[in-house]
């Protein structure tokens, strides 16, 4: 189906059909458009840490909120070579290189990012970046540089959006993300769960993305780590079978996309990661850090794919 014609009612009747049912027709959808047993391994690299200017109700790196997150300058591009060389000695072939900034400023640090951009796709990677807000010429020279993807999330539904953050707009969020697609760059855009959002949020936030013209190419589904000294520091998990069932509407709503099963999985059992692959998620990323996170290691991610039977999908 068109992700263009996914009215609210008709997201809502994917959502709530029985499990058995809403797993088949997700399943089904997968194996149209991907191998069933692959999963691309990705990593992302904190390139940037802390001191960031926004008030993001989840996050660890906001100046805004008392985490005890000691800033790091912005790394050099030898060492994030190194890290990007590493992990695709470990089987990843996407690398995400994160910045924690409000916006992208020119200048010498945004010449080193480039650098960094066009080094890392020297390797055959595909090279992802999320640095915040960016304007169309700055999207375009990224592009020139190598770039492959943009990670911008719109977070949360549009009516919850600001109990989680006041210092930008969803206006925002979308112009970036439209200066991404107008350059030619793969768009990468998804959300968090767990922050005290609604179901009908969890269902507006997917129609929000099917508004996207293009549909990403790429939809991140976090799971909130709550962080101490973050106002979120308290929050409940999302339960696990309404994770699988937005996994499960996701998949059949963008058919094509990659579906990225992201922060949150060093809390997740085996067996709960596994059922969101059966609902059509086809991405973890791995390492032991996400940007600040835990996330579990990459020989548990080794031996839990073993298990599973399924293999790492190879670079396209």
């Amino acid at each position: 189906m068109s992700t263009m014609s996914a009215t609210r009612d008709r997201i809502t009747q994917i959502y709530h059909q029985p499990l058995p049912d809403l797993l088949f027709e997700a399943q089904r959808t997968h194996r149209e458009h991907h191998d069933p047993n692959a999963v691309q391994l990705c990593t992302l690299c904190n390139i940037k840490t802390g001191a960031c200017p926004e008030d993001c109700a989840y996050c660890s790196q906001s100046v805004r909120n008392k985490t005890g997150l000691v800033p790091q300058e912005l790394m050099s591009v030898e060492a994030v070579l190194a890290e990007a060389q590493a992990a695709k000695a470990n089987g990843s072939t996407r690398f995400c290189m994160g910045a924690a900034w409000r916006e992208v400023k020119d200048g010498p640090q945004f010449e080193r990012v480039l650098e960094m951009v066009r080094q890392v796709a020297a390797l055959d990677m595909e090279v992802c970046c999320t640095l915040g807000m960016l304007k169309p010429h700055q999207a375009e020279r990224l592009k020139a540089a190598g770039l492959k993807a943009y990670n911008h999330n719109l977070d949360t539904s549009p009516s919850y959006y600001d109990q989680i953050i006041t210092t930008r707009t969803y206006k925002d969020r979308l112009e970036t993300i439209q200066a991404v697609s107008s350059a030619g760059i793969s768009v990468c855009c998804g959300g968090i769960l767990g922050m005290g959002e609604s179901l009908q949020d969890r269902l507006e936030l997917l129609e929000a993305l099917g508004r996207l013209d293009p549909a990403p190419e790429s939809i991140p589904i976090n799971c909130l780590i709550p962080v101490k000294g973050t106002p979120l520091e308290d929050a409940s998990p999302i339960d696990s079978i309404e994770l699988v069932r937005t996994i499960a509407t996701t998949r059949i709503l963008f058919p094509k996309a990659m579906v990225r099963l992201s922060a949150g999985r060093v809390q997740m059992s085996d067996e709960l990661q596994a059922l969101c692959m059966l609902a059509g998620a086809n991405s973890i990323f791995t390492g032991p850090v996400l940007l600040t996170a835990p996330n579990p290691t990459r020989s548990h991610d080794e031996e839990m794919l073993e298990r599973l039977g399924m293999v790492p999908k190879p670079l396209a």
